[in-house]
């Protein structure tokens, strides 16, 4: 796996017992925009045991739609396909891997935005990966099965659990 920002989630695995790990929950949704309310749906659901900070919440929200919005918009081409979620709590960390089968993309290849030149040229778009990377833990990406798969994670505070 490659890392983005943060730590890669096999580096943060190395050397541990077997981890605590809670009930992995499954949802899928269209590649479609009008599908995007039923993920924050699924997350909520999902996560609405953890007692999480507000701030925590929309960190994780922010960018599970981010990468739901990506695929949607790049991954099948303007056709409709869809999008596989997985949650599950591990070792203090909330994982979110997100599927599709749209063309092959890596986001952990994608550069850094030059801000000040998009503000610059009144560019929109392009800051999508760089928020996750900044916002999340871990970001790591794989091709399996003709699919893109993104797992990432967010460590969560003992007072937020």
């Amino acid at each position: 796996m490659r890392k983005l920002g943060g730590s890669s989630i096999k580096e943060s695995r190395k050397g541990k017992k077997k981890p605590y790990r809670t009930e992995m929950k499954k949802f899928k949704i269209l590649s479609d925009f009008a599908e995007l309310d039923k993920a924050r749906t699924f997350l909520r659901d999902a996560l609405q045991d953890l007692n999480l900070s507000e701030k925590a919440y929309y960190i994780i929200e922010l960018s599970l739609l981010e990468i739901c919005s990506n695929i949607v918009r790049y991954a099948y081409r303007r056709k409709r396909g869809t999008i596989f979620l997985k949650i599950w709590q591990e070792e203090g960390r909330i994982f979110f891997e997100i599927r599709d089968n749209g063309v092959p993309f890596d986001p952990t290849q994608s550069k850094a935005p030059d801000i000040e030149e998009m503000i610059k040229d009144a560019k929109t778009g392009g800051l999508g990966i760089f928020l996750v990377r900044k916002l999340m833990d871990g970001f790591d990406y794989r091709r399996e099965d003709n699919q893109n798969v993104l797992i990432m994670y967010k460590t969560i505070k003992k007072t937020e659990i």
